[in-house]
């Protein structure tokens, strides 16, 4: 049991009365926002290269955020299945996005690191999303952008601790 806020005391997961409905737009917003971010991750993957698709985009920027990872370390920060990273992995390497070195704590494996170009390519796209959110959100208060970045990193966190929490089984 927890406090629900408002001295409520409610179970673990259960929903508050009247959360309800802001639980049913929260999924129909969500699934909107997820909708539009494949569709910009296959139009981003396309302006680092034509020949590339949306799962590329978000490898090639996890890589750039995180540094040097195996391709297993892919696939779970990911959620993406082997053969899915193996494929985007082989074609980014193949179009110089990539680089595959030795693995500094292990000789007989690889790490995977944004080559300059890739880096390059992927700070331009970066600089122009950034400059597009300026630009869209410029009415909003600085304290509601910072508001939203910070309730969509706990919701990120929490969707992590629930696909670690699935990893380790039931």
């Amino acid at each position: 049991m927890s406090s629900g806020g408002r001295g409520a005391v409610v179970e673990e997961g259960a929903v508050v009365e009247g959360q309800h409905e802001s639980f049913v737009r929260l999924e129909r917003e969500i699934g909107l926002l997820l909708r539009r971010s494949r569709a910009i991750s296959a139009r981003l993957a396309r302006e680092l290269h034509p020949d590339l698709d949306g799962a590329a985009y978000g490898l090639l920027a996890l890589l750039a955020d995180t540094g040097p990872l195996r391709a297993s370390d892919l696939v779970v920060r990911l959620g993406l299945d082997k053969s899915t990273v193996s494929r985007q992995v082989s074609s980014l390497v193949a179009l110089g996005m990539v680089d595959r070195e030795p693995d500094p704590a292990d000789g007989r494996a690889q790490v995977l690191r944004p080559s300059a170009e890739g880096a390059a390519r992927l700070s331009r796209i970066r600089e122009a999303r950034r400059a597009r959110w300026a630009a869209d959100m410029s009415g909003w208060p600085a304290d509601d952008v910072a508001t939203l970045a910070e309730l969509l990193a706990r919701l990120n966190r929490l969707g992590e601790a629930r696909e670690a929490q699935s990893a380790d089984g039931p």
